[in-house]
């Protein structure tokens, strides 16, 4: 039976809770539920010449659109999800974890649920169990369905091959809905087309060579902007954005030529779930009134802060540790919702948040790297500074630089200062390839950050002289060491600036 369950608040009900000005957006997809089984390998079956997993934890979240409107909540957007659902315990266990956090219009589901069931060791992937299924649906509610796609800002289409997307009367409306509100669809190979009229489609570039593979000349369609320019024709879309990884994106928009949007740089990591939230992100700026080339932008910096803070497995553990699903990652835009999409930086420098700094150190720290770091407040970065960047990385493996906020800079500096804003300052830092990540804190000097940083070294420039540096009880209290560099005189923004007024 297709039912609405309302998010337990008040006032809350199918429609929009009194008073509620978030953007809404509705997601029409497959859920899956994502089960990990954690443990420990220490010895082999004694009957086969396989390990023994010592189970030392299990969880259950919400995949597949699921997870993606999970992420759109997190965003800031008032949420809508659309999706079949099984009369199962899996199923129970779905609409326990997504109601708390929206709306839900479950259409009839054929099959037990859907599972994947992911067994690890020591944080190792030994083998992923898929059941369930198939999926379909089996009851739509055509004039609820119809209201509520009429009501979204955005339609979110997160397509995970169960067949949805393939049902004929969910079709009919999601093509309906086209033409009258931004649709946005996020395809699988097993799914069907998107429909004719969609704002934007977000394949990845397997997804994409897939979709023109039928083409006689599909050999020929190698680049990803060139795929995305067929697709938008072959799909009738008005912009096809097709995503390549750690590379970024690539846009093609009626009218002119294809955008592309670089990825930052991220070391390591787990891609699984980038594109939930790159069309999660995509969806809420789009909502939010934002252009297509703004919502790409937004959502590479939010898929590549995705990646490098885990994947879905680090989202899932820290939901786990807040006790809330869903309520552990925001991503960039919703931290800075009304920030344009080009000043979300990329790796989401942040103002000594705790947790996030010790995160960060932990994830640079992975295969016993040792972590260097240096600060400042780099306000034009000069040859002085690349020479110590480039001094302070040979000390270990991997160099965070902090930097001091717009509002701390104005405090050490006096009024006129900086003269580059903390975004900036940091986006030309992150291009070094002498810098792994880069952290803006709001303090005078830099102590609080490295209270939870706590590098192995902690490198300045010579010009401190003989100085007594403020931070220098901290970083030795948490094992670290001090390191001073040689310093180039004669370069810097203070003389920099004293010369450009001269001249």
């Amino acid at each position: 039976m297709s039912t609405v369950t309302p998010r337990p608040s008040p006032g809350s009900g199918p429609g929009p809770v009194d008073g509620d000005r978030r953007p809404h957006v509705v997601v029409v997809g497959d859920v899956v539920l994502d089960q990990d089984v954690d443990g420990r390998t220490e010895r082999l079956c004694p009957d086969a010449p396989v390990p023994v997993l010592d189970v030392t934890a299990c969880r259950t979240s919400p995949g597949g659109a699921g997870l993606t409107a999970l992420l759109v909540a997190t965003s800031g957007a008032r949420v809508t999800l659309v999706a079949p659902l099984a009369d199962d315990d899996g199923g129970r266990d779905l609409r326990e974890h997504l109601t708390a956090r929206m709306d839900v219009l479950a259409l009839g589901h054929e099959g037990a649920t859907r599972r994947k069931t992911r067994i690890r060791s020591a944080g190792q992937s030994l083998v992923r169990v898929d059941d369930g299924g198939p999926g379909a649906p089996t009851e739509v509610p055509v004039q609820r369905l119809r209201e509520l796609l009429g009501a979204a800002d955005v339609v979110l289409v997160s397509d995970y091959g169960a067949g949805t997307t393939r049902d004929a009367v969910v079709r009919r409306l999601l093509a309906e809905a086209a033409r009258h509100r931004p649709v946005l669809w996020d395809p699988h190979p097993r799914g069907g087309d998107p429909v004719p009229g969609a704002a934007l489609v977000t394949p990845n570039a397997a997804e994409a060579r897939s979709a023109v593979a039928d083409l006689p000349d599909a050999a020929s369609l190698e680049t990803e902007d060139v795929l995305a320019a067929r697709l938008r024709a072959r799909w009738g879309a008005a912009a096809v954005c097709v995503t390549a990884g750690s590379t970024g994106a690539f846009v093609a928009s009626s009218g002119t030529e294809p955008l592309f949007v670089p990825a930052p740089t991220v070391s390591g990591g787990d891609p699984c779930g980038a594109g939930d939230r790159f069309a999660a992100t995509a969806a809420v700026a789009l909502a939010r009134g934002g252009s297509v080339a703004d919502a790409v932008a937004a959502a590479v910096a939010d898929a590549s802060g995705w990646v490098a803070d885990g994947g879905a497995e680090g989202y899932r553990r820290r939901s786990d540790a807040e006790g809330a699903t869903g309520a552990a990652l925001g991503a960039a835009t919703a931290e800075h919702p009304d920030a344009p999409a080009d000043e979300v930086p990329a790796l989401r420098p942040v103002a000594g948040d705790g947790e996030d700094l010790a995160a960060l150190a932990a994830r640079l720290r992975a295969g016993g790297r040792r972590l260097v770091a240096t600060g400042g407040c780099f306000d034009i970065v000069h040859a002085g500074h690349v020479a110590t960047l480039q001094a302070a990385r040979r000390l270990g493996d991997v160099l965070v630089v902090l930097v001091n906020s717009d509002a701390s800079v104005r405090r050490l500096k006096g009024p006129s200062r900086p003269v580059v804003t903390a975004h900036d300052r940091a986006r030309v830092l992150e291009a070094l390839d002498a810098v792994d990540a880069v952290v803006v804190f709001d303090e005078d000097d830099p102590r609080a950050a490295l209270e939870q940083l706590r590098p192995d070294v902690w490198a300045k420039g010579g010009d401190y002289g003989e100085a007594e540096l403020p931070e220098a009880a901290v970083v030795r209290r948490h094992g670290g060491r001090v390191v001073l560099l040689p310093y180039l005189g004669g370069r810097s923004t203070t003389s920099i600036l004293a010369r450009s007024l001269t001249a």
